[in-house]
């Protein structure tokens, strides 16, 4: 007789179910095994794993009377779960369906695989007829015992649920992957919808001279001044395959009119150079080359940094970003981040990476918001000097770093784009969006 592996048992199935519908996201987007795996999960796995927990006796549900209503609560639990997770998550600006996976398969591996003991079952408890089980107590027990043990089963619901909050609430703190901490909108920021904010002049201490000015005052684009791909142009397009993301950049996506610039983002098929069909067009532009091998635009090294940038309306499977890149390598680290807001109109990111001695990627960053970056034009600036690195969002400081071996001193080329796909597609009902940048500015000493 061939012996079961020891993990092929419905205790384990149970524990691995959320992880296994966490790998298929990696699936095709709409596919049947992704939906089938992550719908069911998320509607069983949970609940079921809240309600083994707080069973009185190891039985298994099937033996349970009342199964129909046990169904019933499981679901209930399941959709009460994911609800629960996915609310922190929307409100800290953070929610993607594979971080609302990861909490949930957590909670149900640790509800299903820790340790519990059962009290022992009296007799009549089998015995159809036999007295409610929450009204029976072990022979001996003393007066309530029956009571106690449902306030337990009560307690287990209640620390299944506490763990199930703090660990969404956890995960609402982290954005791109990244560990940041939020600071709240002041009352006066400026930037209402039609009062667009024009900031002349840096708000670091100076003294300063500008070195580079976009008022996109034209109707084209200036191609003196920018590109419209990063420095690994594929020929007709390129991408950041390194985020997996889902858009081809174009630069017919890349509109100048009305004393603004607009990055589009269009829904539709696009087959780029790489060789790879990519379900989404956008636009991005750069001060850096025409091609591989080819003179950037404009490079910096050290120097304020700041632009006028209208949010998308439509934030979910979006991440506009105003940032900068080394111009000799073509890649990262270091990377100095102006502002990005992934998946989020309600909060901007400002992120530094830098290369450790052994060659690790290593980054700090902070979160600023909430505040409605989509209703109008915010001014985002970044002062960056030989020894630190300031953050300001509509004049005023929101982020520093101080430590001179994170800070780069390397030409950098500055990058404004819109990407698609990072950490989640767009909903199948949005075909468009739009990133709306009124004025670029660099100044330096």
């Amino acid at each position: 007789m061939t012996r079961r592996p020891p993990w092929i048992t419905p205790r384990w199935v149970l524990a691995l179910s959320g992880w296994a519908a966490l790998a298929a996201t990696l699936l095709p987007a709409g596919g049947v095994p992704r939906v089938a795996l992550t719908t069911a999960f998320l509607l069983v796995c949970p609940g079921l794993a809240m309600v083994l927990r707080a069973r009185p006796t190891p039985a298994p549900l099937t033996a349970w009377p009342g199964r129909t209503a046990a169904v019933v609560l499981v679901v209930a639990l399941s959709t009460s779960a994911a609800v629960l997770v996915a609310v922190p998550l929307l409100l800290g600006g953070a929610f993607t369906v594979a971080r609302a996976l990861a909490v949930l398969a957590a909670l149900t591996t640790a509800l299903v695989l820790l340790p519990r003991r059962y009290r022992t079952v009296p007799e009549q408890l089998k015995r159809p007829g036999g007295p409610p089980a929450t009204e029976a107590a072990p022979p001996g027990s003393p007066p309530g015992a029956g009571r106690r043990t449902v306030r337990r089963q009560a307690g287990g619901l209640f620390v299944a649920v506490l763990l199930l909050l703090s660990t969404a609430c956890a995960g609402a703190l982290s954005s791109s992957g990244r560990p940041l901490t939020a600071d709240p909108e002041p009352s006066d920021t400026p930037g209402a919808a039609g009062t667009p904010v024009r900031t002349d002049e840096p708000v670091a201490p100076g003294p300063w001279h500008q070195v580079f000015r976009d008022d996109f005052d034209g109707t084209t684009l200036n191609a003196a001044d920018w590109v419209t791909c990063y420095d690994w142009v594929l020929g007709g397009g390129c991408t950041n395959a390194g985020n997996g993301e889902e858009e081809w950049y174009q630069s017919g996506q890349v509109g100048v009119s009305d004393g603004v610039l607009t990055l589009n983002a269009q829904r539709g098929k696009q087959h780029g150079s790489d060789g790879r069909t990519y379900p989404w067009a956008s636009g991005m532009v750069s001060t850096g080359r025409d091609s591989y091998g080819g003179t950037p635009r404009h490079t910096f090294t050290y120097g304020y940094f700041a632009a006028a940038i209208n949010a998308p309306a439509e934030p979910a499977g979006f991440f506009p970003a105003f940032w900068l890149i080394p111009a000799a390598t073509r890649g990262t680290p270091p990377e100095l981040d102006v502002a990005e807001f992934p998946n989020t109109n309600q909060y901007v990111d400002m992120n530094l990476h830098w290369r450790t001695p052994d060659g690790n990627d290593a980054h700090v960053g902070r979160r600023f918001g909430p505040a409605d970056f989509a209703s109008g034009y915010h001014v985002y600036a970044l002062d960056w000097e030989r020894d630190s690195v300031t953050w300001y969002v509509d004049g005023v400081e929101r982020f520093k770093v101080t430590d001179p071996s994170q800070v780069p001193n390397v030409a950098m080329e500055l990058v404004i784009n819109l990407a698609v796909g990072y950490l989640q597609s767009p909903p199948p009902t949005v075909d468009t969006a739009q990133l709306h940048v009124q004025w670029v500015g660099v100044w330096q000493h």
